[in-house]
């Protein structure tokens, strides 16, 4: 029996989320020898070769002038940014309480979108978005001393990828996404570069991280390739839920590679993410509005 297009686009979507939770593990297996700058500089140097192969390929690269565009050099910041905190958190906290607070990114890029761009957020969506937030709390549970560092690390790999996104709308159509994809990476590399000797120095990479990380590269673009296959295959109302499979994939990886076992107040939060996401879906495609929430996905940056 053949398969639909909304079966094939949750395939492609759950393929995306597999490659991008495998990304954040091979990344999160270096962290112990290598600091975060030379994982991010390594990372982008490999994803920066592959994507300018790509673009070139395709036709798809521009004058690097583009680079100069206020919101390109704003998204590029952002994806900096998140890329550094996301990795640093990874590597002080379990990959599936990490993936849990990332499972809150598009009910943040909702927030955003009705206060920048003025999308139509009725209350129930905002309601949803509170007991998202709800969630995320549950997950991080703050203690007498306060949020621990990872916590705020994630939080704050979610704001700045979540702003990464909200820029993207708002970069001139006519550039290639390939193109912008490929300034981001070397961006990206070029920053890891520099905080290298601010966070200890270069350290020896050996070749088991040098293939883990160059693997991730791959897994990234795979990742990407998949969710734009996803959002062009099915419907997005029926395939944007699968995104939530990443936390399944996260879970799965910590367990068998990191032996990391979520306690049941991460279950109970990441449940509680994931539904609010899950209805703030539906009442987006029962409005039949298209959503800029929808084009994030909650996955680690580049």
């Amino acid at each position: 029996m053949p398969r639909s297009r909304n079966t094939e686009g949750a395939i492609y979507m759950s393929l995306a989320m597999a490659g991008f939770s495998a990304s954040d593990a091979l990344s999160k297996s270096v962290i112990a020898s290598m600091n975060a700058g030379e994982i991010m500089f390594l990372r982008g140097l490999f994803t920066s070769v592959l994507v300018y192969l790509i673009a070139w390929k395709m036709g798809a690269l521009r004058s690097w002038r583009i680079v100069l565009q206020p919101m390109i050099i704003f998204r590029i910041i952002c994806e900096m940014l998140s890329a550094v905190t996301y990795i640093t958190a990874l590597g002080m906290m379990p990959i599936a309480n990490a993936s849990a607070i990332l499972q809150s990114l598009p009910l943040v890029v909702t927030f955003g979108a009705a206060l920048f761009f003025n999308e139509p957020v009725g209350w129930r969506r905002w309601l949803a978005i509170l007991v998202g937030l709800v969630g995320v709390m549950i997950i991080i549970r703050p203690g007498p001393e306060g949020f621990t560092a990872a916590a705020l690390l994630c939080v704050s790999a979610v704001l700045t990828t979540a702003s990464r996104d909200l820029a993207t709308r708002s970069i001139d159509p006519e550039i290639p996404s390939l193109m912008i994809t490929v300034i981001t990476a070397i961006s990206a590399s070029f920053f890891g570069a520099l905080l290298i000797p601010v966070l200890g120095g270069w350290q020896a990479v050996s070749a088991t991280s040098l293939g883990h990380l160059l693997l991730a590269s791959v897994l990234v673009l795979v990742g990407y390739q998949s969710v734009i296959l996803a959002m062009r295959t099915g419907e997005i109302s029926f395939v944007a839920p699968f995104r939530y499979t990443s936390l399944i994939f996260s879970t799965l990886l910590g367990f068998f590679f990191f032996a990391e076992v979520p306690d049941s107040w991460t279950l109970l939060g990441a449940a509680i993410v994931i539904a609010s996401g899950l209805y703030t879906f539906y009442r987006e495609a029962k409005r039949r509005v298209p959503p800029i929430a929808q084009e994030s996905a909650p996955r680690s940056p580049v």
